[in-house]
């Protein structure tokens, strides 16, 4: 008995017969195509899903950042005006104390006596002072310091005191000369500005002032130990004036 080929076996089979036999064949390679299908809808669902929770997360941060540096900015804002609130304050307390102290000085000179006559009056007599002279040089240079020009100012005092060293003003412009040399940063010689007044005239209003000047520049050179010294010394020397109070109240702080 002789085989049959498969292709005649084939072509005996009916139609239907014949698209039955292909569908079984074809069945299993179909399944595993809706498998696959339904898995990678499965990973890109879950991988929408990581996308979307990490874009959120990252909005969420990028918003925090937001709000922090606006909070920052508001901040600096804020600090900003206090510094310069607190920088006219300070020049304002600045003005009020010079324009007192300038004040203070004329009335001051308004109730100093005058100069007692020595009693060698048989010596020859100096050429005599112009008042009126003395006193405009002594406005000039005071004007120069009201109106800042310190370096102006300084030379102005030092020559009023050379010009004028016997002058019932001598004092007062030493004193200023000190001033406008603090004023300038240069303590050291500040300090030997009001040390000549206080070993000229040690019991002049204006001492006990300079002697308060001595101790600020003394702690701005670092001295704390000369600056306290001073304070006390000051504080013993003129009891019961405006500088001692404050050489006081510096000494508790201290």
């Amino acid at each position: 008995m002789l085989r049959r080929r498969p292709t005649a076996f084939l072509r005996a089979l009916s139609p239907a017969a014949l698209g039955m036999a292909c569908g079984l064949a074809l069945l299993p390679s179909a399944q595993a195509g809706i498998f696959d299908d339904d898995e990678a809808r499965r990973q890109i669902a879950e991988l929408t899903q990581t996308t979307n929770e990490r874009l959120d997360t990252a909005g969420k941060a990028q918003f925090e950042l937001a709000n922090q540096i606006q909070a920052l900015r508001e901040e600096n804002a804020r600090l900003r005006g206090q510094i310069e609130t607190l920088a006219y304050e300070l020049e304002s307390a600045s003005k009020r104390q010079q324009d007192f102290y300038i004040d203070l000085d004329s009335r001051l000179r308004k109730i100093e006596p005058a100069p007692v006559a020595d009693e060698a009056a048989a010596a020859p007599a100096a050429p005599a002072a112009d008042p009126a002279a003395e006193s405009r040089a002594y406005e000039e240079a005071l004007n120069l310091f009201k109106a800042k020009k310190l370096k102006e100012a300084a030379a102005a005092f030092s020559a009023f005191v050379k010009a004028h060293p016997d002058s019932t003003l001598a004092p007062n412009a030493q004193y200023w000369f000190g001033n406008a040399q603090y004023a300038l940063g240069d303590c050291k010689q500040s300090i030997e500005a009001h040390n000549k007044l206080l070993a000229r005239w040690p019991k002049h209003a204006k001492a006990a002032d300079a002697m308060l000047n001595i101790a600020s520049c003394q702690k701005e050179l670092g001295d704390a130990k000369a600056a306290r010294k001073t304070l006390q010394t000051l504080k013993d020397s003129y009891p019961g004036t405006p500088a001692a109070e404050s050489a006081t109240q510096r000494l508790k702080q201290n």
